[in-house]
């Protein structure tokens, strides 16, 4: 059965997505369509490719994530936090948006234009101009020809965490990390007021008791994280209503891995496997 698939952002809690697509995948499951922000758009985009969750697992677990902070300072540590100013980012970005370019080419993906039109939507933040961008949709706002734009380009602006990767810029318009405004794009698909096209299946890294808790803040480092936190959540919250919820996994994992580049594959696989059983238990009262 063909449904469509939207995979929130995490980081390196995304092996989780892939545990989920192998989950759906051992259901009989096919994804038409599939959109995504951040660790999500890098999954959309192999499952848009034509992947299966093995070749996308093997893929991410040997991905060379030492090279991709590849850092734009060479000099003394006071001099970095100068220029870190300018930059606005520690690592450029390039390193990864150089090795995804290649494994996307691998399967003949270079442009929008290889990939089957509407099957793909990832999401990114324009600060510029303070708004969500889905790609390819928005780049026509831009003067730019979606057939002629990177995918492996898109995918890097929607993973540009700020201060981590440098922005990518655009026509002097400054795109970062879509989690930002959207961490978790169901409103593309699932639109209360309509019925969906066909079922439409959300994967969401945050646990849905966590979206719900009351959060305490009493320092300035904890309102700090409720900041971040709300920018990522809240307008994604307005989404999810009980009718939109019941097509959502929600997958809980522990805090403080979103971005540990230097995590152990025996730690990857765990998160794999986490992301696989939820999904299947998720399966297993799902009705469509």
């Amino acid at each position: 059965m063909q449904i469509d698939g939207v995979f929130s952002g995490g980081g390196m809690k995304g092996y989780a997505l892939v545990g989920a697509i192998k989950a759906a995948e051992d259901k009989g499951y096919i994804f038409k369509r599939v959109a995504g922000t951040s660790a999500g758009s890098i999954v959309a985009s192999l499952v848009a490719a034509g992947l299966n969750s093995q070749e996308i697992y093997d893929i991410l677990l040997n991905a060379p994530r030492n090279r991709f902070l590849d850092s734009s300072f060479r000099t003394l540590p006071l001099i970095k936090w100068f220029l870190l100013y300018w930059k606005m980012g520690i690592y450029k970005g390039n390193a990864f948006e150089k090795w995804f370019t290649q494994v996307l080419a691998s399967r003949n993906i270079h442009t929008f234009k290889d990939i089957e039109r509407d099957s793909l939507r990832i999401i990114a933040s324009d600060v510029s101009n303070n708004r969500i961008i889905v790609l390819p949709d928005d780049l026509p706002k831009y003067g730019i020809n979606p057939d002629e734009f990177s995918v492996a380009k898109a995918v890097r602006m929607s993973i540009s965490i700020p201060y981590i990767f440098q922005p990518v810029k655009i026509k002097k318009n400054v795109f970062v990390d879509g989690g930002l405004l959207s961490n978790f794009p169901i409103w593309l698909f699932e639109k209360p007021d309509e019925k969906p096209i066909r079922p439409v299946l959300g994967v969401q890294l945050t646990p849905k008791e966590k979206l719900e808790h009351n959060r305490k803040i009493s320092n300035a480092i904890e309102l700090f994280s409720a900041l971040f936190n709300s920018a990522l959540n809240s307008h994604d919250l307005r989404h999810i209503s009980r009718k939109v919820e019941k097509n959502i996994i929600f997958i809980k994992l522990k805090e403080g891995v979103s971005a540990d580049f230097d995590m152990p594959k025996t730690e990857c696989e765990e998160i794999f496997k986490i992301g696989e059983s939820t999904a299947v238990s998720f399966f297993e009262k799902w009705s469509i």
